[in-house]
């Protein structure tokens, strides 16, 4: 029995600045590799792989791969090419092979299926759905989870979610290149839905949608039965995210006196009066989807219009995003960053906390780029909740597969699922 089988592994595409990884790690995955294309977010995975004591055996075991996922080599081939996953060969004791990991995962990009884009689908050349399935081939892991926005599960889309589907579990599909229909082997996995999860259902205070695609092997899953993760209590609003943060970033010129001090009183006691009053709407005054944009466009700011709306509504300006707590000081921006009369813009720092990312996780990079990394993450809580549920399921088969006894029903932690698809109702802006 080699290490793999008792510690989950797991690689992750388009890794982004880690919200994922987050999310993965705390459910117990140990990863592999992380292959992630844009210079600051890899950079940002990197510096806390290395600061962070909690991730101290990815320090040893584990990859950040900074580039194209196109060109991404997990699995030694024929010639002179090796595997790109070369830490990892320390922990299995040989490079790794096909069969050997337990979980592919990635977020790929979501401009071809988002509602606040073009919708381009499979034409769009930033659609990685098909090298992800690509690597499912190659790898062939234990479960395989893709995460994308709730556009993805459109109606125009639904031939194009077949043809995905029928990869890796086998059927009758439209190639979505040539438009003929064929029958397709499949992977030998067993397709556990694409289910919508809102973030705010797991303690982050945003409305973010985001459509997650579970599959896991056929072989391994055999009698178990994969349950999705259902909401961990109330959402938690922008005033009980925010406050503190903001306290502290009002602090210095509330001490300083004068005239100075009065407007930072009024100014922080304005914004904390309406993201109150915010909690008791039917959204509980939790946050927009966050939007991180791209390089094609200019600096970074809180959304469309629609969204600047529903942050005004929360007593913060969206216009732009704000100078971290110690630069504003050292700049004195405080008039552009605190003190506008359309409130607050948030920091990078704010924007974190709104997706769900733990305070001691550090961002490389300017402000732009620091928030387009934070903008475009799968938020940590959501990922760690839907890896929980496929962790349970690879455990209990690995102790079903060398004969250790368990209880019959559900797996432990594992309820029905009562997840609401009420995402479209509760969506006040964003994608």
């Amino acid at each position: 029995m080699g290490p793999s089988d008792d510690v989950l592994t797991s690689i992750e595409i388009c890794a982004g600045a880690g919200g994922q990884a987050i999310g993965l790690h705390g459910a117990g995955f140990k990863h592999l590799a992380l292959v992630e294309i844009d210079s600051y977010a890899s950079e940002t995975l990197r510096g806390n792989i290395a600061s962070l004591e909690e991730w101290s055996w990815e320090r040893e075991y584990c990859d950040v791969i900074s580039g194209d996922v196109n060109d991404f080599s997990p699995i030694p081939s024929g010639g002179d090419r090796e595997s790109d996953v070369k830490k990892a060969q320390k922990f299995l004791g040989k490079p790794l092979a096909r069969g050997d990991l337990s979980l592919l995962a990635g977020g790929v990009p979501c401009p071809p299926f988002s509602h606040a884009g073009k919708q381009l689908g499979k034409d769009d050349e930033r659609d990685l759905f098909p090298r992800i399935l690509e690597l499912a081939e190659e790898l062939l892991p234990k479960a395989v989870m893709i995460e994308n926005v709730r556009g993805i599960k459109d109606a125009k889309f639904e031939e194009y979610r077949t043809y995905i589907q029928v990869r890796l579990e086998g059927g009758r599909a439209r190639h979505p290149a040539t438009g003929i229909e064929e029958d397709f082997e499949g992977l030998g996995y067993e397709i556990c839905e694409w289910e919508v999860l809102e973030a705010s259902d797991f303690g982050v205070p945003q409305l973010r949608p985001r459509a997650v695609l579970v599959a896991i092997r056929k072989d391994v899953l055999g009698d178990l039965k994969f349950v999705w993760p259902t909401a961990t209590g109330s959402p938690k609003s922008v005033f009980r995210a925010l406050e503190n943060s903001m306290d502290i970033r009002y602090a210095p010129y509330l001490k300083s006196g004068g005239d100075v001090a009065r407007l930072a009183k009024e100014r922080l006691g304005r914004w904390k009066e309406k993201a109150q009053k915010a909690e008791v709407r039917k959204d509980f005054g939790v946050a927009p989807t966050l939007v991180g944009g791209s390089k094609k466009h200019g600096g970074a700011d809180l959304g469309p219009s629609r969204a600047k709306a529903a942050w005004a509504l929360l007593g913060v300006s969206g216009v732009g995003v704000a100078n971290s707590h110690d630069e504003s000081v050292k700049k004195n921006s405080q008039d552009r960053d605190l003190f506008r009369e359309a409130g607050p813009m948030l920091t990078v720092e704010q924007a974190a906390i709104i997706q769900g990312f733990p305070s001691n996780w550090k961002f490389s990079g300017g402000k732009t780029a620091q928030y387009r990394q934070v903008g475009n993450a799968f938020p940590p809580p959501v990922a760690a909740a839907v890896g929980k549920a496929i962790a349970d399921v690879l455990r209990a088969a690995h102790e079903r597969d060398r004969g250790t006894p368990r209880p019959a029903g559900v797996l432990p932690g594992q309820v029905a699922s009562a997840l609401t698809h009420s995402v479209d109702d509760r969506e006040g802006a964003g994608v």
